[in-house]
């Protein structure tokens, strides 16, 4: 690898690597933890339920059930939502496999509908360009925290009769047009890993106003048995409460209590989370927003963001450098960026499911140059002030050194 740090000729801005993301924990987070390793209950028990409730209240949903991941909870709306062999599902390139991957867990075709310039979600006008007699839903995934045009594709869904599903993995604690995500689209997808907003180390929650796909998922994320008396099959006068049936083939996706009683910890501290997320966001894009060549992400006027990631644009010609150089200086500096995301058709896999990178061209051409910096609350105004300085520096070395 070509030694950037050495074309500045000196000590890197920072001693110590700060990364992309990670998570918060504190005091109270540990003590939740530790109140449930000295109960009588490490799964199936009250800590599971209270988080449900509270998902449902905080973001006014009828119903909501808890997972052992984001990926669990796509699978498992995707499970509710009916997707067979054979049906389409229109999803965004630009996230993580598992937005795509969750159709092909139920036999379904994954379809990538294209984004739009600027906040890179997916766009509804490609959506419906897009929609065949086999479409049976939308997911609509909401990138780097930024809430999709769900009111747009809401209109487009039920004029199609097609399910909308929000994977609002990156979006904990947005809102859009004044409403928290969690009870707009039909169903609406949570992830707790430890870069999200909100951890529980892993997990994950779908949440929906829809009582029949809420029954659905409760059966299917307990291994398809319930017992429940009223839907037993079996009307053996001599069974006792030991009595359960299978209904279906259903998954172990349970939550345990730990992962419940950490993520009710930590959203308590939500608001103060979102605000330092953003306060972050902000500060960035006033230092870059001045510099010919750095694109900033743009927020649409009728959310309100919980930034769950910084993404910076780098047009090549401008800066004098790759996205890849750009890349390698920034680690050089000790400040870890990421890419989010090399677009999902790109993966190995999905080219030998015959996909190819011409579908989608406005995603193509912005994955070029996409960079992912710092941002997570435990940023301390130094980590910030270093990524702002190294990102400067930067810049001016390769306009200045532009062949």
């Amino acid at each position: 690898m070509r030694n950037i740090l050495a074309l500045y000729g000196g000590m890197p801005i920072r001693e110590k690597k700060i990364y992309y993301g990670k998570q918060s924990i504190d005091e109270d987070d540990i003590k939740a933890i530790e109140s449930v390793l000295r109960s009588d209950w490490l799964t199936q028990g009250p800590k599971v339920k209270e988080l449900e409730n509270l998902l449902c209240n905080r973001f006014e949903a009828s119903y909501a059930v808890t997972t052992t991941s984001g990926t669990s909870a796509l699978h498992l709306a995707c499970l509710a939502a009916g997707i067979q062999n054979g049906d389409e599902v229109i999803t965004s390139p630009m996230t993580f496999v598992a937005s795509a991957n969750c159709v092909l867990y139920c036999g379904g075709v994954p379809v990538f509908a294209d984004i739009l310039e600027g906040t890179n979600n997916i766009d509804p006008k490609s959506v419906e360009a897009i929609i065949t007699n086999k479409t049976k839903a939308v997911i609509a995934v909401d990138f780097a925290g930024q809430p999709v045009l769900l009111e747009e594709l809401k209109k487009i869904c039920d004029k199609h009769k097609l399910i909308l599903i929000e994977d609002a993995a990156h979006s904990l604690g947005s809102k859009y047009k004044g409403q928290y995500v969690g009870g707009i689209a039909d169903l609406t997808t949570f992830s707790f890993h430890p870069v999200k907003t909100v951890t529980g180390g892993e997990g994950g929650a779908v949440l929906t106003n829809n009582k029949c796909f809420y029954k659905k998922m409760r059966l299917m994320a307990t291994h398809g048995i319930t017992k429940n008396k009223n839907e037993f099959s079996s009307d053996d006068a001599s069974v006792g409460e030991w009595y359960y049936e299978q209904k279906e083939l259903g998954y172990n996706f349970r939550m345990t209590e730990m992962q419940a009683a950490l993520i009710i910890s930590q959203i308590n501290r939500l608001t103060t989370f979102k605000e330092k997320r953003r306060k972050i966001h902000d500060l960035y894009n006033e230092a870059f927003s001045n510099i010919d060549g750095l694109i900033i992400p743009a927020e649409s006027d009728d959310v309100n963001t919980c930034w769950h990631l910084y993404v910076l644009r780098i047009d090549e010609e401008k800066i004098g450098c790759s996205r890849k150089t750009f890349f390698e200086a920034l680690s050089s500096e000790n400040i870890q960026p990421q890419v989010h995301y090399i677009p999902v058709y790109r993966q190995p896999y999905y080219q030998k499911l015959g996909y190819n990178k011409d579908e989608c061209p406005i995603c193509e051409r912005i994955y070029q140059q996409i960079l992912s910096l710092p941002l997570y609350p435990a940023m301390t105004d130094e980590d910030v002030n270093d990524v702002i300085e190294a990102v400067s520096k930067i810049c001016e070395y390769f306009r200045r050194n532009k062949r």
